[in-house]
């Protein structure tokens, strides 16, 4: 992995190569900072960068060392990381070798609930054990293979388990020669302050929207750019989320159709005394599909949509979760603050037309009906009669 497969973070590259090119590069790093901005692809460059051949700005992709690095098997390259106990045994990092370099290779902007699923956890949590201590030394204390740098990356070390850290101590404080230890954390405050005592931090921060707009586009060239920017602008600076987003934007998109349904409906009930719309609301809400006579096809047949009763009740909960969102966002638009808004090009349109039926009057009152829905639902309530009675009140609600 080289410097230009990393997503932005020019300034963070730029401090690397210098500490790199003056020879002042500490022997131990920890690199701090929320998911999904690149903090492990960094390390894995950096590393890259510091065994390659012909380095200039980046790695040259194509020395014997880079070409080693490229396929994570480099002798000289180590990684310890969280792994799930499924026997008597304490497990290492090296028990599941082939998956994590799987990992790395498919993608490696993600988080540790895709490395549990990776590794099949059945909702255990993962740790890093005593026994990694003993792994790490052993493997430290051997002669680099290529006359350079060892280097030790450690993935989400506050993973690490009490006697594992302690153990590790005086290795970071004092490592063998030509040693490099790059611990990479989301959560540094809950390691040990003996270890963050030893550690040079460099902050990797937040990707801006126009980063990850880019590297959604450059990946996915079928993408539009509009929806690229509305996902980046959803993902909080956040790559990896940004790739969770696109898994869901589909389910998003069909989402917000039911948002602005039951809002429009729920309107057109108590302000017109529209009936028809009120039949709407109930096949919504009791029925696998619905129609609305006001949408027609070519042949002029009302257009069959999937209701909230098909997606089950995960995705019932899901959009419940996304009916709560949407009312803080049409609230806070209200106070005319666009920055403090994460909303998609067509959620904005919306709500810059319905904002105003969400106010200080109301807006505790719709909240609480959302999120009564939802523990309902989590409680396996009957869910045609939760969403008919929700539909109902927050026509109250918005009348």
């Amino acid at each position: 992995m080289q410097f230009k497969d990393v997503i932005g973070q020019e300034e963070v590259k730029q401090h690397l190569r210098k500490l790199v090119r003056d020879n002042k590069l500490p022997h131990a790093l920890l690199f701090s900072g929320p998911s999904g901005v690149g903090k492990l692809p960094l390390a894995v460059a950096l590393a890259q960068y510091l065994a390659c051949s012909h380095r200039e700005s980046d790695s040259c992709g194509q020395c014997s060392n880079c070409l080693q690095w490229g396929r994570l098997q480099h002798p000289d390259l180590h990684f310890a990381y969280p792994v799930i106990k499924k026997g008597t045994e304490p497990p290492v990092a090296d028990d599941y070798a082939a998956e994590w370099r799987e990992m790395l290779h498919e993608n490696p902007y993600f988080d540790i609930d895709d490395w549990y699923e990776k590794i099949g956890s059945d909702g255990k949590q993962g740790m890093i054990y005593e026994k990694e201590s003993s792994e790490i030394m052993r493997k430290l204390s051997l002669k680099a293979f290529s006359g350079g740098k060892k280097v030790m990356i450690i993935w989400q070390p506050e993973k690490m388990n009490a006697v594992c850290a302690n153990k590790l101590l005086k290795i970071i404080e004092e490592p063998p020669q030509d040693t490099l230890f790059i611990l990479v954390s989301e959560q540094p405050e809950q390691l040990l302050p003996t270890i963050l005592s030893r550690v040079q931090t460099v902050n990797i921060g937040r990707l801006s929207e126009d980063e990850i707009a880019l590297a959604l586009s450059e990946r996915f060239p079928e993408l539009a750019s509009t929806t690229a920017l509305d996902i980046a602008h959803l993902a909080g600076g956040s790559f990896t989320h940004a790739l969770k987003n696109m898994q869901s934007n589909k389910l998003r998109n069909e989402m917000f159709d039911w948002w602005k349904l039951i809002l429009r409906k729920a309107w057109m009930v108590g302000h017109k005394k529209d009936y028809g719309s009120l039949l709407v609301l109930k096949r919504w809400s009791t029925e696998l599909n619905y129609d609305d006579e006001s949408l027609r096809d070519e042949n002029n047949k009302p257009i069959q949509h999937r209701s909230v009763i098909a997606v089950g009740r995960e995705g019932q909960k899901a959009f419940l979760d996304y009916a709560i969102e949407q009312v803080r966002e049409n609230y806070i638009r209200n106070y005319g603050m666009p920055e403090l808004n994460y909303q998609t090009h067509d959620e904005t349109a919306f709500s810059e037309r319905f904002a105003p039926y969400i106010h200080n009057g109301n807006v505790e009152g719709l909240i609480s009906e959302l999120s009564t829905a939802r523990r309902q639902i989590e409680q396996n309530g009957n869910p045609k009669m939760i969403f008919f009675d929700l539909c109902l009140k927050l026509i109250v609600l918005i009348k």
